[in-house]
């Protein structure tokens, strides 16, 4: 098979969910795959982090706007090349492709209701570019995957997708992911002490951060220990704003915003939080969760979407709509150590059910199948 893979932000230096997504997934279809030829194709970047190998190439084309990169760039260069399968893996697809399609569609936020206190203008444009792209190019795939059965059978309800056409493949994470000694105190990089609470926010609303802030606020009014919050991926101004609003001034001292936390130093901050909080409103799959339980940290997650299927029956599961039900659950683990313990145990074992190894080789299957039935 000549395979095609689309890739096209790998290269960029703060890379996010979807990106780590498709670069592990490469990774392991190197290491494992020397039968078939695949083409991989980037925007130009300055992480050059994946090689060419003897049957896998790495296709930088283009750097402009990335709809045009999308919708004209990929296929014109996908159909120089004599792909059999095209594999888009960020959630849309060209609209005009005569390459059989196979499409990763992690989620469909973009037709649930939109939060309207979101003021980010790529993810705005991001959302509306979806909205439009992703009905056109359903019917054109071969097959669609996705990373949950929750995310699964969202996608059949409120799309009308037949069954037969949809795959579930779930997501691994990165096995430097795992209790470690951090002898050089990489963690303070960002923040002074170890046994902090460690939370990933941003100002997407569904990442719930204005109500982990006020349940954060609540923690401190009966806690002891008053351990700080390590926020990344958020500003001063988007803070100031929620601790205004909120009337919280007294989490202001306690917060640590380094901003991005490069994904090499991940495994340490990590290592050295007391505790993971991942108390999004919504999420297709979560690899934090996972990164989190591999490292033996407990974590704190929520009971809607995807988590629980993710985090499994005996995680910490609380209601994100509620700081009450956050800050009672920060508040049990700070004060009951059988608990605790047992959460690093519980963490340990869920997350060894995940790799990257699994879902390439689930996705080397759709391959076959979709090269098979092409015509």
């Amino acid at each position: 098979m000549r395979i095609g893979i689309e890739a096209q932000r790998i290269f960029r230096k703060n890379k996010h969910g979807m990106d780590y997504v498709v670069l592990q997934e490469i990774k392991e279809l190197q290491q494992m795959d020397t039968k078939n030829e695949y083409f991989v194709f980037v925007a130009p970047g300055e992480d050059h982090c994946l090689e060419d190998t003897k049957n896998v190439h790495i296709i930088e084309i283009g750097g402009n706007f990335y709809p045009i990169w999308e919708q004209i760039t990929l296929p014109n260069a996908a159909k120089e090349l004599k792909v059999d399968i095209l594999h888009c893996t960020s959630n849309t697809a060209p609209i005009f492709c005569n390459i059989p399609l196979i499409l990763t569609l992690h989620d469909i936020i973009f037709l649930e209701p939109r939060d309207k206190s979101n003021k980010s203008l790529y993810q705005n444009m991001g959302w509306l570019y979806r909205r439009l792209v992703v009905p056109r190019i359903l019917n054109k795939c071969k097959k669609i995957i996705t990373v949950s059965d929750f995310e699964k059978k969202n996608i059949i309800s409120k799309l009308s997708i037949p069954e037969e056409k949809m795959v579930m493949i779930y997501n691994g994470y990165n096995d430097w992911f795992k209790p470690v000694q951090d002898l050089e105190r990489i963690y303070q990089k960002y923040i002074d002490e170890p046994g902090y609470f460690f939370f990933l926010g941003n100002t997407d609303p569904k990442k719930n951060t204005e109500r982990t802030l006020i349940a954060y606020s609540k923690y401190l009014e009966k806690s002891d220990a008053k351990r700080k919050l390590l926020m990344a991926d958020l500003d001063q101004s988007f803070l100031d704003d929620i601790i205004d609003r909120n009337h919280i001034e007294n989490i202001r001292k306690n917060i640590v915003i380094p901003g991005y936390i490069i994904n090499s130093d991940l495994p340490y901050i990590y290592n050295n939080a007391f505790a993971f909080l991942y108390t999004s409103l919504r999420e297709s799959f979560g690899i934090p969760l996972l990164e989190a339980m591999a490292c033996g940290t407990p974590v704190i997650t929520s009971n809607t979407s995807s988590m629980p299927e993710i985090g499994g029956q005996h995680a910490i599961l609380v209601n994100p709509e509620s700081s009450d039900e956050i800050a009672q659950k920060m508040l049990e683990l700070e004060n009951n150590d059988a608990l605790y313990r047992a959460q690093e145990d519980i963490g340990l074992k869920r997350a060894a059910l995940f790799s990257w190894r699994q879902t390439a080789e689930q996705l080397l299957n759709v391959y076959d199948y979709v090269y098979r039935h092409r015509r």
